[in-house]
């Protein structure tokens, strides 16, 4: 059955009953799930392959590094997608749902053929920003040649999945999830320990064994937009798009985006200079990282429901409802991170000792995971309102302040801190703090200020098609 989240009549009047009756955990568990088995299948890389080498977990985790960069720009489609879908489902328009998702998957495919392309043709280049040893060079130079080469599935995969969780149908994609979870954990099983006769591919098995799993996954979820959703478009809305769906797709999406890409190149960055602490601190912050995102994503699910629930709200012109229930929520979702921030550092050791024997490694990155109690919160209280501001229309002041205290304030205070002073991985997380809690304000005032309620994207589409 599917949820009723934002079932209004279609001539346009629409109600968010369903979407205040839906509640924010009820959407944002499933995605919390989904979220952290996709955390899963990079920490299954990275623990795997910790019983190859150091080196290879070191080679990986750079070249994740810029897989998600490239990730990040499917957004622009994906994230506008999201958002014009709520509205325009609380706003009762569901005759356009099929024409816009059209429009998206295909506008996606052919950007992410294109970003493949460039991996695939400038991947040495892209390492060498990291000055990365030979040995790191070659190794890494293999994994990302194959996975960057498969990055179109996850660029069609993206904009399907959150189509379908605008829809209020997260538990669909949870279990998508689920089973590449499992279809990944087999392949690397069999291509790095190569029982019953296969081959030990390594770093070039775990690569193939991504993009088949990601293959996989893209296939059912299309299958789910149809089938769950209900999503219905003709084949000619592949190829012909209308100028003003595009428009209102990109104008949250290129925000939103940048935002998201600012804050990846910042870590590509940061990385850059850990790089040059030496290959102990690289692995360090690789493992601790992968660690402590379990909370990480705990805040972007939270995020995420939100999201959904403000974009049917703001679509039904409910935008007092939609501003009381993210302060009501707020104070919930704060709880959440701390007791996650609570749980990682309680296992700090033994969770760490998973990836490594180094008694460095684990001495640094222990008193790293404590931190994650000052860092959270303001992580959790950023994205939080990055999230509601984009699904309220208001996505370009969320960008724009986000970008300008990235670059103006905490990239410089990185180096500052853990290069020019010298305190290292500490200085560098202090400096990750600072920048989520002064970003995280902004964006509070932001929602405080009720500025938001005049950006709603589907009261001009109503019109345009009232007209």
């Amino acid at each position: 059955m599917k949820p009723s989240i934002g079932t209004g009549s279609r001539t346009g009047g629409g109600s968010a009953g369903g979407a205040a009756r839906l509640s924010l955990l009820a959407i944002t568990w499933p995605i919390f799930i989904e979220s952290a088995l996709q955390v899963l299948i990079r920490m299954t890389d990275t623990f795997m392959l910790s019983k190859v080498s150091d080196e290879a977990v070191a080679a990986v985790g750079v070249s994740n590094q810029i897989l998600m960069f490239g990730m990040l720009l499917f957004n622009f489609v994906a994230l506008g997608s999201a958002v014009v879908v709520s509205q325009y489902l609380g706003a009762g328009l569901r005759q356009d749902v099929g024409r816009l998702t059209a429009s998206s998957l295909s506008m996606n495919f052919l950007f992410g053929l294109f970003v493949s392309a460039l991996v695939v043709l400038f991947c040495g280049d892209l390492l060498r920003l990291f000055g990365l040893e030979p040995e790191l060079h070659a190794l890494a130079r293999t994994y990302l040649t194959i996975a960057g080469g498969g990055l179109f599935v996850q660029a069609v995969m993206s904009a399907a999945v959150a189509i379908i969780q605008s829809h209020g149908l997260t538990r669909q994609t949870m279990l998508v999830a689920l089973g590449m979870n499992i279809i990944h954990i087999i392949g690397n099983y069999l291509v790095i320990f190569g029982p019953f006769g296969f081959p030990k591919l390594g770093v070039t098995g775990v690569a193939i064994s991504t993009v088949a799993s990601q293959t996989i996954g893209m296939t059912v979820n299309l299958y789910l937009l149809r089938r769950a959703a209900g999503v219905l478009f003709r084949g000619r809305d592949l190829v012909r798009w209308k100028l003003e769906d595009a428009v209102r797709v990109l104008r949250i999406g290129v925000p939103a985006s940048l935002n998201h890409l600012s804050y990846n190149v910042n870590q590509l960055v940061t990385t850059a200079f850990i790089t040059s602490l030496g290959s102990v601190m690289l692995a360090t912050r690789i493992y601790t990282m992968n660690i402590a995102f379990l909370i990480m994503i705990l805040c972007i699910s939270l995020g995420r429901g939100m999201q959904i629930i403000v974009g049917h709200l703001v679509g039904a012109g409910e935008q007092e409802e939609a501003y009381r229930q993210v302060l009501r929520n707020l104070g919930r979702s704060m709880f959440i991170t701390l007791a996650g921030a609570a749980v990682i550092s309680l296992f700090r050791e033994p969770l760490l000792g998973l990836f490594t024997d180094s008694e460095e490694i684990i001495r640094i990155g222990s008193t790293l995971i404590l931190l994650s109690f000052l860092l959270e919160p303001g992580r959790n209280l950023n994205l939080m309102f990055d999230r509601c501001l984009q699904a309220a229309g208001d996505a370009r002041f969320s960008a724009v302040s986000s970008v300008l205290i990235m670059w103006l304030f905490s990239v410089p205070l990185t180096y500052l801190l853990g290069i020019h002073l010298g305190y290292g991985l500490y200085g560098i997380w202090a400096a990750f703090i600072t920048d989520e809690w002064v970003r995280g304000i902004v964006l509070f005032l932001r929602w405080k200020s009720k500025a938001w309620q005049s950006k709603a994207i589907v009261s001009r589409a109503a019109k345009t098609a009232a007209g």
